[in-house]
């Protein structure tokens, strides 16, 4: 009798053909693939999504540095605190990336409201500081001649008032669809005169 081939002698110890074992093996790589593939469009899913995410937090914070940009200048405007509507209405552009082109125009709307206006009294300056000399004025020559209870009241006050303000700038980009608005209370010393006229 002839020997059998190796190939059916492996047959015969395991009862089960070689080509059988081989299929197996290339079903579990299929899955193996299958599993890299889907483990890799996650990956690629989740990084897309971390940079929609960083993209959009970059956008909304250009926008609100614009919108604060634009109250700093509004504030900083020497007109401000005379004819702050006029001020308010002037075309504010604002370029984030320092390229020369405008990125953002944000508005002042509504216009800046003074909210609250408290007169300075004499005895509150400091006649050595230069800014304080401006608002140093006669509180005798603006009652002379004038006999009443208001009179007594404007008896010590000076010519300046701090006066507090209330801005609301507000960044609507039609590119990026983004919409911030930035609300600041500021403080600042004004003419008692300039009050009456835009202050409640």
């Amino acid at each position: 009798m002839m020997p059998l081939p190796r190939l059916n002698r492996q047959r015969a110890a395991t009862g089960s053909p070689v080509r059988a074992q081989r299929g197996l093996s290339l079903l579990i790589a299929l899955i193996l693939l299958a599993a890299i593939t889907f483990l890799s469009v996650s990956a690629f899913n989740a990084g897309t999504t971390n940079l929609r995410v960083v993209g959009n937090t970059e956008v909304r914070l250009e926008a609100q540095s614009a919108a604060q940009a634009a109250i700093d200048r509004t504030i900083s405007n020497m007109l401000f605190v005379t004819d702050p509507a006029a001020v308010a209405a002037a075309p504010i552009d604002v370029d984030i990336d320092g390229d020369g082109a405008i990125d953002y125009q944000p508005v002042l709307q509504p216009p800046p409201a003074c909210t609250r206006v408290v007169p300075i009294r004499m005895t509150e300056l400091d006649p050595n500081l230069v800014a304080d000399l401006a608002c140093m004025g006669s509180g005798v020559a603006r009652t002379a001649g004038i006999d009443s209870a208001d009179a007594v009241s404007e008896v010590g006050r000076s010519l300046c008032a701090n006066s507090e303000w209330l801005l609301r700038a507000q960044t609507n980009d039609a590119r990026t669809g983004v919409q911030v608005a930035v609300n600041q209370g500021v403080g600042v010393r004004i003419l008692e005169t300039d009050s009456e006229n835009f202050c409640n």
